[in-house]
């Protein structure tokens, strides 16, 4: 995989591996990151389950009104 080198405020990094509870600056950015990346993909599968169901209603024939 290929790496890319990035500069962080020194706090902003000594802030994540303290609530990450990692000692490796490296490991606490890339837990951070990978934990965004993964509620990213829960909230994308929530809204598409709603989205589905919501299609399933706008499909099914309705009941003439009046």
């Amino acid at each position: 995989m290929a790496k890319v080198s990035i500069s962080l405020d020194a706090e902003l990094v000594v802030e994540v591996m303290v609530l990450a509870g990692v000692g490796s600056p490296q490991d606490a950015i890339e837990a951070v990151v990978r934990d965004y990346i993964a509620r990213g993909h829960r909230t994308e599968a929530r809204t598409e389950l709603k989205d589905e169901a919501l299609r399933e209603l706008d499909a099914k024939p309705q009941e003439p009104q009046g």
